[in-house]
């Protein structure tokens, strides 16, 4: 039996709707793909250039205090009555939990950061700028610890609080803190948009449903 030219309109029409379908879904899968790696690239480059930063930082100040203070030794007058600076060798960790234990430290240390760095590269592809930054402030400062772990047997630290009874601690320590609370807020405002964005495209298909 013939086809009707109605029943073969609607066969051309199925056959353009579908291929119509597979091109618009290759387009957006190669639109997420452009757009994981440009991220990928961009984590790589702010994880390099302010990782690099601040190990040099943290590098400078330990030698620079190293070179003018002998172990022991703390300034007289304090900043702001906030801190004061105060140059000890720690071979543990804070508060001198296991102590002389520095090699498995900096071990310890060297696999985090590793982890942080695959992570944000392998398995992040949508992360912020802001996670980006605090991720490479951790990595910065765990590799600053790790390289006075190794070369010296112990960390220099020359940071000593006054109105809290709190460990000495030295640049890298100021990195992997503010970069782990940078990092969880990057994640935090990431997840919030995302949930929003998700929450806006059922309303549109929704809406589009009720027309």
């Amino acid at each position: 039996m013939r086809s009707t030219p109605s029943a073969s309109r609607k066969a051309s029409r199925f056959l353009i709707d579908d291929n119509k379908a597979q091109t618009d879904r290759l387009e957006t899968q190669g639109t997420v793909a452009g757009a994981a790696h440009s991220h990928r690239l961009r984590s790589a480059l702010i994880l390099g250039a302010a990782g690099l930063a601040w190990l040099a930082l943290d590098v400078l100040t330990k030698s620079w205090f190293t070179a003018n203070y002998a172990v022991g030794e703390a300034s007289a007058n304090s900043l702001w009555g906030i801190v004061r600076f105060h140059l000890v060798h720690n071979t543990g960790a804070a508060w001198g939990m296991f102590g002389d234990s520095t090699f498995a430290l900096g071990v310890m240390s060297l696999v985090v950061c590793a982890v942080l760095v695959v992570y944000l590269i392998g398995f992040s592809p949508t992360a912020s700028m802001l996670e980006a930054l605090g991720l490479a402030l951790v990595v910065a400062g765990g590799l600053g610890n790790a390289i006075d772990r190794f070369a010296l047997g112990y960390v220099v630290d020359f940071i000593e609080p006054v109105f809290i009874d709190f460990p000495v601690f030295n640049v890298a320590d100021v990195g992997v803190t503010c970069g782990f609370v940078l990092f969880i807020v990057g994640l935090l405002i990431r997840e919030r948009r995302m949930g929003a964005l998700a929450a806006s495209h059922v309303d549109q298909v929704q809406e589009g449903d009720d027309q």
